[in-house]
């Protein structure tokens, strides 16, 4: 039995010894979440909602989708409504989320170009990059003085340019700020007497983006809108007729769960493809 005890904690040992000698590659946190999570985490950060994280957004999907499925299927006693209107509740946590993230988006795009003339007219002053950047948490946009405000006190308190600057990328989640933030650390890193002229022609390619955008945006709203009602017109009606419990005994069959989950595909994929075709693509974070 001590035989096999030492031969146990030896060839452990060797083990060990041998793994080490293949260390593992080191990740960011970023890249060892899903893209879903990254994805969501984006969202929370663009709507403003920086106390909250992705899992405690599921969590609350969960809640959602639990309580509308416990109720529904009380007032109606027909499970197969009851999931079709809990899924639809599951997703209203992301789905306000996202809707608020792409205002708010729309929103800050237009704010973007005067942030920048502001770090530039700073530069232009002689301030310094970090100096520049600090004073947009005074007089920079509203909205933007509090992530600004924030990469001013780390800085003060690290002193690492570069390392701020990645905090504020986090905090901004931003695609605009990721395209100021990695111009700025260039300029840091290789200096130059080209960052006023980048910064205006920046922000002139800001403008005209945004001044474009809103006016497709106004012109297929339409499409959008019209799929929106569309989807929701034949599930208001199941609604309806959820609160007479004897006009939807039909539904509690085997033909009438195959009826629900048809209609329910078809809503999900012709939503899908009309906001495709209406909608305008959003812009990545490919410098993250």
């Amino acid at each position: 039995m001590t035989g096999v005890l030492v031969g146990a904690i030896l060839g452990a040992g060797v083990f060990l010894i041998w793994w080490s000698c293949w260390p593992r590659e080191e990740r960011e946190r970023v890249q060892r979440e899903s893209r879903v999570m990254r994805g969501l985490a984006d969202d929370l950060a663009q709507a403003g909602y920086r106390g909250i994280g992705p899992r405690l957004l599921l969590a609350a999907c969960g809640i959602a989708f639990l309580l509308i499925f416990l109720t529904v299927t009380a007032l109606t006693g027909v499970p197969a409504i009851a999931l079709c209107f809990a899924v639809m509740a599951g997703w209203v946590p992301v789905a306000v989320v996202r809707v608020r993230a792409r205002s708010r988006r729309a929103h800050l795009r237009d704010l973007w170009p005067d942030a920048v003339d502001n770090v530039t007219s700073a530069v232009r002053a002689g301030l310094a990059l970090p100096e520049a950047l600090a004073q947009l948490s005074v007089r920079g946009p509203e909205e933007l003085r509090p992530a600004f405000a924030d990469f001013a006190s780390d800085y003060r308190t690290t002193g690492r340019f570069n390392d701020c600057l990645d905090r504020l990328k986090d905090r901004l989640a931003d695609p605009v700020g990721d395209r100021l933030v990695e111009s700025l650390r260039i300029a840091r890193e290789v200096g130059g007497s080209d960052l006023g002229s980048l910064l205006r022609t920046l922000s002139t390619f800001l403008r005209e983006d945004a001044r474009t955008r809103s006016e497709l945006e106004t012109r297929q709203s339409w499409t959008v809108n019209a799929a929106r009602l569309a989807v929701a017109a034949p599930w208001i009606v199941l609604a309806l007729l959820s609160t007479r419990p004897e006009s939807v005994q039909a539904y509690n069959t085997s033909t009438g769960v195959l009826v629900l989950a048809v209609g329910a595909v078809a809503t999900v994929v012709a939503y899908r493809i009309m906001v495709r075709i209406g909608r305008l693509p959003e812009e990545e974070r490919v410098l993250r």
